[in-house]
């Protein structure tokens, strides 16, 4: 069992008592984590094709605060991407909220980060427009949010992937932006504050912004992450479906309180923060999103309602970058495993799925049945 899991597990009936009125999105995630691979999130049962001996397994909640369900999801998406890797260099771009607004942000979630993703993309595809700095018209770029700090602390932001450049209005060119910087930060800044302004006042929220902001604030870093493209994508993966804390963070657990390790922004030597239990709990469950709200989203070119098929985009941006490494159409991952598949502790074949339950629905073969893993035979 996880630390985080167990954590919850241990203490949630004293949280809601202290607590008294708790969200229904923070109980969803309680729940769903106390319960996350035990009898409660279901069971897949595997037959081995060799010694026909039948294991079985205790499923995940598929939660996305949850940090047993999330280690996995960046590898997923990485391999996914990797055929949409194009030659050139990549970036991060990181668009940050001022404390001052953070309250507001957090009391009107769905609207600000709404916001926060279309100032934070309307400012890079004018940036890449632009002829100073690239003149591409169709850009394409990855947003991801992210709402905690180092510390667990409230602190919205959104991390962009981004190629370094896009296609011009015709799409039959590859307009490559500077190999080590988009445009100046200055430039970024300035805009993006302008851009959030309208996106806030669009929704009549402007108004709770402090007038000293529209001058200050709103603080975008960018960071050259490489020319290659494997590098930058796997450099950049975990940021995609990372949680605001996971394991192996943490140091100790006692009954009155919670130890994890940090690193503080621009050092290297670590930590550590000791909190009480409660308090660790509601630093985790501010980062629970809105229900159905998408944390990442896909602009341009790298959305799929792109018209320009990405082996087109790929051969444009390589006729561009004629000194970067061709990058094949399916790339395999020389970091990867042997194999993914599940097999067999006892003759290492392979494990074949035939049962899965979940939600009160047992699924053997094509047929639903009703029954606990005793009642099918396996103990």
């Amino acid at each position: 069992m996880g630390k985080i899991a167990d954590i919850f597990r241990q203490h949630t009936d004293g949280y809601l008592r202290e607590m008294g009125q708790v969200p229904s999105a923070h109980r969803k995630v309680i729940d769903d984590i106390c319960g996350c691979r035990t009898p409660r999130s279901g069971y897949a049962l595997y037959e081995c094709s060799s010694c026909a001996h039948v294991h079985m397994t205790y499923l995940g909640c598929g939660n996305r605060h949850c940090p047993n369900c999330q280690h996995s999801k960046g590898q997923q998406w990485l391999e996914r991407n990797l055929g949409k890797q194009l030659p050139g260099a990549y970036f991060m771009v990181t668009f940050t909220v001022p404390a001052e607004v953070r309250a507001l942000f957090y009391r009107e979630q769905a609207a600000t980060y709404n916001a926060l993703f279309a100032a934070s993309a309307d400012t890079l595809r004018a940036v890449l427009a632009n002829e100073k700095y690239c003149g591409a018209s169709l850009a394409g770029f990855v947003s991801v949010l992210h709402t905690w700090g180092r510390t667990l602390q409230y602190h919205p932001h959104i991390h962009v992937i981004i190629p370094g450049g896009g296609l011009n209005a015709q799409r039959s060119e590859w307009k490559s932006s500077h190999a080590n910087y988009l445009a100046p930060v200055n430039v970024l800044t300035q805009l993006f504050r302008a851009k959030i302004r309208d996106e806030l006042a669009a929704c009549q929220l402007d108004r709770y912004v402090p007038p000293q902001l529209w001058t200050q604030g709103w603080q975008v870093n960018v960071q050259a992450v490489g020319s290659n493209a494997r590098g930058a994508l796997t450099y950049l993966a975990p940021y995609v479906f990372r949680v605001a804390i996971g394991d192996s963070r943490i140091v100790s657990v006692s009954d009155q309180s919670v130890t994890f390790r940090y690193t503080p922004s621009g050092q290297t030597r670590s930590r550590t923060l000791t909190l009480s239990v409660y308090d660790f709990m509601q630093r985790f469950l501010q980062h629970v999103l809105p229900r159905g709200f998408m944390k990442v989203r896909y602009y341009g070119f790298m959305s799929g309602g792109c018209s320009t098929p990405i082996e087109s985009i790929r051969a444009l941006a390589q006729a561009a970058n004629s000194g970067a490494c061709p990058v094949p159409l399916a790339a395999k991952d020389e970091n990867a495993g042997e194999s993914s598949e599940p097999r067999c502790p006892h003759c290492d074949g392979e494990l074949v799925l035939f049962v899965l339950s979940k939600r009160g629905f047992t699924y053997f073969a094509n047929n639903a049945i009703r029954g606990s893993p005793e009642a099918i035979g396996v103990r």
